[in-house]
Formats: C-alpha cells, structure tokens, sequence
C-alpha cells in the first residue's frame, strides 16, 4: 500500500483518529492512551500498530515504559495532496459567486 493510502486508511477510524488528537497533545504510553477507550489494551494495541504502519507514530521503549509520539510527515503528505483540491473548489466557489451575481445583476435590470 502507498503511503497517502495508508495514512488515509489508517485516519479512517474514529478510535485513531482520538488516539491522535491524544499524541499531538504530547508523548504519551500505551495504558494512558487506552483510558478514555472501552476496550483491551490489545485492541488499543492494535490500533496503535495500524498508525505506527502508516507512519503517523513512532512508539519507544524506556524500561517497562512504551512512549508514543505523534509524527508529523504523513499529515503534511495528505496537506499537500488536500492543497490542490481546496484550489480546485475555491476556483469552483469563485465561478459560482460570480454566476450568482450576474444573475442578480441580471434581475435587478429587468426589474426597471
């Protein structure tokens, strides 16, 4: 899988898309990221390894400690990639906008 494909498939999911919001509030384990969750520390674990494979955490090992901390590139490839369609639909914004304004234009002259 590509990575934009795999970061997509990976912010695809509500559970890591939360897990995410935690990490950009800083580093953090495994245990604390699973509170807010009902679910094992399993599944919090396999969620966590979804993110890691797409490359949107790196997770450490300090002793029994196991920091997760968010990482930054994939987002700016998805950014990028965003980017060229926010112009696409501005442009499409803008012609409309200015259609509706001939439009008015239009009817306020036939009004007279």
């Amino acid at each position: 899988m590509d990575p934009l494909s795999a970061t997509f498939s990976a912010l695809a999911d509500p559970t890591r898309r939360a897990i995410l919001a935690r990490l950009a509030l800083g580093q953090t384990n495994v245990t604390e990221l699973a509170e807010p969750f009902d679910m094992s520390l399993p599944a919090i674990s396999k969620h966590l390894k979804v993110l890691e494979r797409a490359g949107l955490i790196s997770r450490g090992r300090e002793a029994q400690w196991r920091p997760c901390t968010l990482q930054a590139a994939p987002m700016q490839e998805v950014s990028g990639w965003l980017e060229s369609y926010r112009k696409f639909w501005e442009a499409s914004l803008d012609r409309l906008d200015l259609y509706l304004q001939n439009l008015k234009a239009e009817e306020t002259g036939n009004d007279k």
